[in-house]
């Protein structure tokens, strides 16, 4: 009998689905499913700071506490950027492109004009988010989007690009963050292609995706047609409440993991029916 593999994929949801999904994955490893022993993870924007970080050798435990507790947080800046009206822009670009590959491009021409912050102000919150900055020995895949091209690019272990980078190139969001340079090719948010890109788990047998929020696009979620079992964690009521209207600001960090903790418990047992 062949060995059954298993994928976690952590979607793009701002410092709020940072939080979230550190409390989601720590309420899990306490009622005794760790799922951050998975085969591959595949992380996103703001799921591709929490990979970096659970494979990093700090404890969940840890992890969790440095978004409940103030004294213990990293540096965030405030996106300074109404949330509200960038969602509408980037709904008109979708509304308007129909071609994927179009929109991608459509929206890195508003990345690449945005007025931000310098890419080395932003990479020192990067920089302080992650515990380690060398990349592990695991199948670890990180998503950002080619800002000139709209094509994607895979990060990983090996693909001579540092993980700082890499997490960062994931994690700038179109409009707010700035896009960053690697190699001479500006790189955006890898939300920009689907929020989890779970499509990229194919060919696993288990595949648990948090997904704090929704693609931008309509259309199948990302997870749809893949061949394994899969579980799907969307915050739920009290959780999206938490996340408050703009999922970027700083202070939305501790009630989005405690949120994110409780909601994790809630689904533990039927994560464990899954995972195991």
């Amino acid at each position: 009998m062949s060995e059954i593999k298993r994928a976690l994929v952590l979607g793009g949801g701002g410092v709020a689905g940072i939080a979230w999904e550190t409390g989601v994955l720590t309420a899990l490893a306490d009622a005794g499913v760790d799922v951050t022993a998975a085969d591959r993870i595949i992380g996103t924007s703001a799921g591709s700071t929490v990979a970096a970080q659970v494979t990093s050798g700090l404890p969940l435990s840890d992890l969790l506490k440095r978004q409940t507790d103030p004294a213990l947080q990293t540096p965030e800046l405030p996106s300074g950027v109404p949330m509200e009206e960038l969602w509408t822009r980037f709904q008109q670009i979708f509304e308007q492109t129909p071609d994927p590959a179009g929109q991608r491009r459509a929206i890195g021409a508003l990345a690449l004009g945005a007025s931000t912050v310098t890419e080395a102000r932003r990479r020192e919150v990067i920089e302080a988010r992650l515990p380690v900055h060398e990349w592990p020995e695991r199948d670890l895949v990180i998503v950002a989007v080619d800002a000139l091209t709209g094509e994607p690019r895979l990060f990983a272990p090996g693909s001579g690009v540092g993980l700082v980078d890499a997490v960062a190139a994931s994690c700038a969001v179109p409009g707010v963050w700035p896009c960053v340079t690697i190699d001479g090719v500006r790189y955006m948010d890898g939300g920009v292609r689907t929020s989890t890109n779970a499509d990229l788990a194919a060919g696993f047998d288990r595949v648990l995706v948090l997904a704090p929020l929704p693609d931008m696009a309509e259309g199948e979620p990302a997870w749809k047609g893949l061949e394994g079992t899969v579980e799907v964690i969307e915050p739920d009521e009290d959780s999206l409440a938490a996340f408050g209207a703009d999922p970027l600001a700083p202070e939305v960090r501790t009630p989005s993991a405690e949120a994110g903790y409780a909601q994790g418990r809630s689904a533990a047992a039927r994560v464990t029916a899954i995972w195991r």
